[in-house]
């Protein structure tokens, strides 16, 4: 069994606040949050898996997806749906709502994890430097991962820090790891931080 995390890409909401399918709507110059997600795990990592729910789209070749037909229980609904997807496996998670994680962000995780010698029950999450804000993606240990099954699905995943052992963080720079895109204003910030001008419709 391989001691490499697993990267998934939390992708099974509806994206209602958006009013279009989040995974792959433009952050400008055609890049898509699901296309920007899974190229920064595939500079570290071996294994994606992608969670879909409400909406399901074409992968690249090499990607695996994991049905969540009861996406709209919760956030922790679709941890449970990897959990089962990869048992025993770390996983490291990436909300499609937090749509530009660069890869170095990905690579310091891994280092930290990794010098924590891979705790079973860890929770490892980034901290912006500045804000002292804790952000996205989030890796779990198998064990603590195993556990979440257990919980009510519409939990929120946050609560879950309470039984982890030890709590893990890693400082960085990049504001990447708190921007969230729920709303079309969400959306535009994103646009206008890449370099591209805002549209007049979406």
């Amino acid at each position: 069994m391989s001691g490499e995390p697993v990267w998934i890409v939390l992708a099974a909401g509806a994206s209602l606040r958006l009013g279009q399918p989040k995974a792959i709507v433009d952050l400008g110059g055609g890049l898509c949050p699901l296309d920007s997600l899974l190229a920064a795990g595939a500079a570290s990592l071996k294994e994606r898996a992608v969670v879909f729910g409400a909406h399901t789209h074409a992968l690249p070749a090499g990607v695996r997806t994991i049905d969540h037909p009861d996406w709209a229980s919760g956030r922790t609904g679709s941890v449970q749906a990897a959990v089962r997807g990869y048992p025993g496996r770390d996983l490291l998670l990436a909300p499609v709502d937090v749509p530009l994680i660069p890869s170095s962000v990905v690579r310091a995780l891994l280092e930290t994890w990794q010098a924590a010698l891979r705790p079973e029950r860890g929770w490892l999450a980034p901290r912006h430097r500045a804000s002292a804000r804790y952000g996205h993606p989030v890796l779990l240990g198998r064990a603590l991962a195993s556990e979440i099954l257990s919980s009510p699905p519409d939990r929120a995943l946050s609560e879950h820090r309470a039984w982890a052992e030890p709590l893990l963080t890693c400082l960085t720079d990049s504001c990447s790891v708190l921007e969230d895109l729920d709303t079309p204003e969400d959306l535009e910030r994103l646009r206008l931080r890449r370099g591209f001008a805002a549209r007049q419709s979406l």
